[in-house]
């Protein structure tokens, strides 16, 4: 069996969440998906985000939930095939609400640019050259 990856993130709004990954291109795996939670698919049998409502996430902590518009606690790294398929995804989350804390960064072998969802959780995008990246 294959290694997969189920980052857990606390939403204000479930539904709005789920409409603006949707904007993304992302889909929705319904077999782990309800009224509590959304399983976002990232990459197909491998990378997801469990978009949980804030009180549904509680019930898996005992701390204080953190507030994502507030402080950072995690940056979320995808990687991307293209520099435009960075661009399009930061295009697309800031049509669809999102917020860019940063301008692109071009270090010539690597390309990355950032955005935050609607509850402030912070994804970088990043694409590197060909032959450039490290095992």
């Amino acid at each position: 069996m294959n290694k997969q990856i189920f980052v857990n993130l606390p939403v204000r709004e479930l539904d709005k969440s789920k409409a603006f990954f949707e904007a993304l291109g992302y889909s929705f795996n319904p077999q782990f998906s309800n009224e509590k939670g959304a399983c976002l698919v990232i990459a197909e049998g491998s990378i997801h985000a469990m978009l949980l409502t804030q009180a549904f996430f509680k019930t898996f902590i005992d701390k204080p939930l953190a507030q994502a518009t507030e402080a950072t606690g995690v940056l979320i790294c995808l990687s991307c095939e293209s520099r435009e398929e960075v661009d399009e995804l930061v295009a697309k989350a800031i049509k669809a609400g999102g917020r860019v804390p940063r301008p692109p960064q071009d270090h010539g072998f690597m390309y990355s640019h950032a955005f935050e969802d609607l509850d402030g959780h912070a994804w970088e995008l990043v694409w590197m050259a060909p032959g450039d990246q490290q095992h």
